[in-house]
């Protein structure tokens, strides 16, 4: 395919909607901003600048600059959405650029559910700072007041008058030159006209029909075809290469950095080839922990702190006093990414500087360690983000990316690096292991009067993940574990009189961790909302009920969530499991519930299932969710992303898991890494509560928080036996049937 025209800073800045020209309308409230710039201002990226986040241009068409990127969830389609409906301009004359580090602000990775609630806020605040000035230059120009005034297609008219001047006549093509104005007023819930409505996305036409370019596919001139030839073992050294046998291949070179060994060639598939053939000698390695005592491992690892994340009441007195005593113990497997379309990047070194093209969740942090691995000025680097097939996280888009860098700067040429199956599975960071031990006390009454869990999880949080290519090269780079944001959710928002979570940060991890989707939330929800049924089971009381009852009287919202839930899903209010159940496939229901992160999003779901109690296999035949998100920018592009965080976790719960020798990974395929199948999608019934006047929150991750636990209370509604091991492989299945 055809390169898309991706534009230098240079060529925005002199011939686009890049807002060049100062804005000198003399008197007006611009003024004091532009009095002092220079002609040609070069477009600020600073978060405190209107101008970083949008631009006019002489026609009214509006450019948005974020610096959160579409990874296939529809933000791009709502922030269209959601700066058209603030400026009252169509929403056809509104384009999105994303990730560019020379035009972007950086607004944080693309993680964590917060591109609307953080990233996109933050966008409508410039629009409505901007709006506001530009009613003011209107009512000016106009000679009217500025409450006569009303804002059509991006036209400004008097209600007194026929008079009326465009948004292009006032500010097309120059610069607003104002601070964001965080008191700026934004529009009511009522006046909203796209905002909470179903927009089509505008990236799915190119997608159904092949236009739409993915990474994958992105081309530039004059660029080589560069492969990584991995080391057999983490931690191996490479002895020694014979670039004898790949001389039969034409137009190959053969590149040694350190222990990075790799090919590059004119076309891809004599790269394959020659990384296939190179012959190559490596150290033995032998660094990873037996994979049938993993638990072990993780119990026995050194704890290097201990993260408190509640503390409520007196647990030890309370577990200590007269009642009935019960504990768990959970745990959550390593996890790929398994991103459909393997990474993939291109570097460019021309005149000193560095371009990589990425479809990094974060290119301003991945232009921060390209800057540190080549020891470069920062404003010598540019990341561009292009669209993957896949992320789900920070997968391996970086890595490929400094492999690309990597092979550019030795070749002089701009070198494009393709991932294989193999290299995605076996190289991109893990979701770490997980492991949860909890304790609880009921009393005679039948209340909860202790809640006590320690969580195994290894040290560190999101931050930035140490590049393969600079370690294996003994280039710069950073060190430090960065799982994610895993203790989220740990803590719990039930109102027990005695709680307290504690963390328990481990010194490693086995493989380089990073976050994958719903990182901690999911692993750490799975437990609580287990065990919390593993109590209602206890009492002989239904385990919606129980939820209810033990959730704040003033949290009206959680308490809707959990009612609508009821009504939605039919819920017959019982104990679980069900008696006197026959036959070898049995059905059952079960319940879950998340305030994510106990200060947004909430999430009720019951997963329906089947369960074949001769093989172990598990069937999610449907799944409820009611989800109240704030207030909703696309509800089309909520449910999918609902539906998505249902599919993609009913197969990491069943499915999903890595496995490997005391070398290395050795789930490097869909064969070994099998991932759920079309048919074997549950049917999805969602329900919206929307919040039009309330904030927006994030909707990316919250759903995948409940899905493990709804189906490991579904397997004990219909059986009686206890999941507590994911994946619900059926060893395991069977395992728990025998001891139900």
């Amino acid at each position: 395919m055809n390169a898309p025209f991706s534009p230098s800073r240079r060529d925005i800045l002199k011939g686009t909607s890049a807002l060049v020209v100062a804005f000198s309308l003399a008197g007006s409230r611009l003024e004091a901003f532009a009095q002092n710039a220079p002609a040609a201002a070069a477009k600020p990226v600073t978060p405190d600048q209107v101008d970083t986040f949008l631009a006019i241009d002489e026609k009214g068409a509006v450019t948005v600059y974020a610096g959160k990127v579409d990874l296939g969830t529809g933000v791009r389609t709502a922030f269209a959405q959601m700066i058209a409906d603030e400026l009252d301009v169509p929403f056809e004359k509104v384009s999105v650029i994303e990730g560019d580090t020379a035009l972007t602000p950086d607004q944080g990775p693309t993680y964590g559910s917060q591109s609307i609630q953080n990233g996109g806020v933050q966008i409508r605040q410039a629009a409505a700072t901007a709006k506001a000035a530009l009613l003011e230059e209107a009512a000016k120009r106009l000679n009217v007041a500025k409450e006569d005034l009303i804002v059509t297609n991006g036209a400004i008219g008097a209600r007194s008058s026929n008079q009326t001047v465009t948004y292009g006549e006032l500010i097309g093509g120059k610069q607003f030159m104002l601070k964001l104005d965080p008191a700026a007023p934004t529009k009511k819930a009522a006046d909203y006209k796209l905002v909470g409505k179903p927009i089509p996305r505008l990236d799915v036409p190119g997608k159904i029909t092949g236009a739409f370019t993915y990474m994958q596919d992105f081309r530039v001139p004059g660029m080589l075809h560069g492969r990584v030839v991995r080391p057999p073992a983490l931690g191996a050294k490479l002895t020694n290469v014979d670039e004898s046998s790949v001389k039969q291949i034409p137009g190959v070179k053969v590149v040694r950095e350190g222990d990075f060994l790799a090919v590059v060639a004119d076309n891809e598939w004599n790269a394959v080839r020659a990384a296939r053939e190179l012959k190559s000698s490596w150290s033995k390695s032998e660094t990873l922990p037996d994979e049938k005592k993993l638990w072990e491992h993780v119990r026995n690892t050194k704890i290097v702190k201990d993260d408190v994340t509640s503390n409520i009441g007196d647990t030890k007195a309370a577990m200590a006093a007269e009642g009935r005593k019960l504990s768990a113990t959970y745990d959550f497997a390593i996890h790929t990414h398994g991103s459909i379309g393997p990474s993939c990047a291109i570097s460019e070194f021309k005149d000193g500087k560095l371009t990589c093209w990425s479809a990094s969740q974060a290119t301003h942090n991945l232009r921060k360690q390209l800057a540190k691995m080549f020891s470069m000025p920062l404003d010598d680097v540019r990341c561009i983000y292009i669209d993957g097939s896949g992320c789900y996280g920070r997968n391996g888009h970086e890595d490929a990316a400094a492999d690309s860098a990597l092979l550019a700067k030795i070749t002089g040429k701009p070198v494009r690096v393709q991932w294989s199956r193999a290299d995605e599975h076996g190289w991109d960071p893990k979701g770490p292991p997980t492991l949860i031990d909890l304790r609880a006390n009921l009393d005679t009454a039948g209340q909860v009067t202790a809640w006590e869990a320690d969580f195994f999880i290894p040290q560190g949080a999101a931050g930035m993940v140490e590049l393969v290519a600079a370690s294996l090269s003994n280039m710069p780079t950073d060190t430090a574990l960065s799982p994610g944001g895993i203790v989220q959710d740990s803590a719990i928002g039930y109102k027990f009189p005695n709680i307290k979570t504690v963390c328990r940060r481990l010194e490693t991890t086995p493989f380089r961790p990073s976050w994958i989707r719903t990182p901690g939330r999911m692993q750490n929800t799975f437990a609580n909302e287990c065990f919390l049924d593993e109590i209602a089971a206890a009492l002989n009381v239904d385990p919606l009920e129980l939820r209810i009852k033990y959730t704040d009287p003033a949290d009206t919202r959680g308490l809707e969530t959990l009612k609508r839930l009821e009504k939605l899903s039919k819920w017959e209010r019982r104990p679980s499991p069900q008696k006197n159940v026959t036959g070898n496939v049995v059905k059952g229901r079960g319940v879950s519930y998340v305030k994510y992160e106990l200060v947004r999003t909430y999430v009720g779901a019951v997963a329906e299932v089947e369960v074949d109690r001769t093989t172990g296999d598990i069937r999610v035949t449907k799944f409820y969710v009611v989800h109240d998100c704030g207030q909703i920018i696309n509800p089309a592009g909520v449910e999918a992303q609902i539906e998505g965080n249902v599919i993609q976790t009913v197969s990491r719960t069943l499915k999903e898991e890595v496995t490997f020798d005391r070398s290395m990974i050795t789930s490097l395929d869909w064969a070994s890494y099998p991932i759920l199948r079309f048919p074997e999608v549950p049917e999805i019934v969602i329900e919206l509560i929307d919040q039009p006047a309330e904030k927006p929150w994030g909707a990316g991750e919250p759903t995948a928080a409940v899905v493990p636990s709804a189906i490991s209370n579904a397997v004990f509604d219909a059986t009686g036996a206890r999941l507590r091991s994911v994946p619900f492989k059926r060893d395991k299945v069977k395992t728990a049937l025998q001891s139900a």
